[in-house]
């Protein structure tokens, strides 16, 4: 009994106190220690590793006047045994309660939806609330965690339609958006298609023109020949223009849908002779070494004078 007595091992994560007649002297730490036989005992075993308490549920009023249920849980750590041993009775006890009347002062102050968006907040100003409060008590409150909050049934039904109508509002939102972004991308498609074909006619247009003034170019410059040819007095230059508007007419009613029988005229050798008259006008313009083409004036038609 003696060494049982006077001999003490101290488990890790444990310290114990040792009284003498009573007094606080000293703090054993882990591992063996010897005491003064018939004078000093052991007086508190505490625990120094780190512990949760659990808070238990309470109803808390908000500020927009709602009643919440809440419970929290609390990690707490010894730090000096001889302070968590002589300054309060029943430590987690006080701590316990010390958390329950923090947690409804500082949900109450604040309204619902910030109680139920802000559980950080909430967890920030319990921590340093109740960690100063435990100091002298030698325990530190490593943190302080809201488990659950639970509005009543008919909040909570409230707050599901909310939920459900504010989806349905930005659904609605996006889908228009994308509405309104197709019809842009249409528009600007329908704008840059407007575009090209514009561009396209401009252009086609710019062709036809040049087209019809290099013709009318040409159709001057050979008008000027023929009036050449007249005012030196060659009658060929009329006939060359006579015979023009002939043939095309006849090739007029040679391609004529409406045409089923093409007449041609009785006196159509007289059409070689204006031919012919072509020929010797070309000769008039180009000199003396010039000749008409030999597919121009067949040699078995008659040429009969203009």
């Amino acid at each position: 009994m003696l060494v049982v007595n006077v001999i003490k091992i101290v488990p890790q994560g444990r310290e114990f106190t040792v009284e003498r007649f009573g007094r606080y002297t000293r703090t054993l730490k882990p591992g063996i220690s010897i005491l003064t036989p018939f004078v000093e005992t052991i007086g508190r075993r505490v625990n120094m590793m780190e512990q949760v308490l659990d808070v238990p549920k309470q109803e808390v009023i908000t500020k927009d006047n709602v009643s919440v249920t809440v419970d929290a849980i609390v990690f707490i750590q010894v730090m000096d045994a001889s302070a968590a041993a002589y300054r309060v009775d029943n430590l987690i006890y006080a701590i316990t309660q010390l958390a329950q009347t923090n947690l409804r002062t500082v949900v109450g102050s604040m309204e619902l939806d910030e109680v139920l968006s802000q559980r950080d907040h909430i967890n920030s100003r319990l921590l340093a609330t109740i960690d100063d409060a435990t100091g002298p008590w030698g325990v530190k409150v490593a943190r302080i965690e809201i488990k659950d909050l639970t509005p009543p049934a008919d909040i909570t039904n409230a707050m599901a339609r909310q939920m459900k109508a504010e989806r349905e509002r930005r659904a609605v939102i996006t889908e228009a958006e994308g509405e309104k972004q197709a019809q842009i991308a249409r528009a600007e498609g329908a704008k840059q298609s407007a575009i090209l074909q514009a561009e396209g006619r401009r252009e086609a247009a710019y062709r036809d023109a040049e087209a019809r003034e290099r013709e009318a170019e040409a159709e001057a410059k050979a008008t000027a020949f023929v009036s050449e040819a007249i005012a030196r007095g060659d009658v060929n230059a009329i006939n060359y223009f006579v015979a023009q508007k002939y043939v095309e007419a006849f090739g007029d009613l040679a391609r004529s849908p409406n045409a089923k029988t093409v007449i041609v005229p009785a006196d159509f050798a007289g059409i070689t002779g204006t031919v012919a008259g072509v020929g010797e006008l070309i000769r008039s313009l180009g000199g003396p070494d010039a000749t008409p083409p030999r597919s121009a004036v067949p040699s078995s038609a008659p040429r009969k004078g203009g």
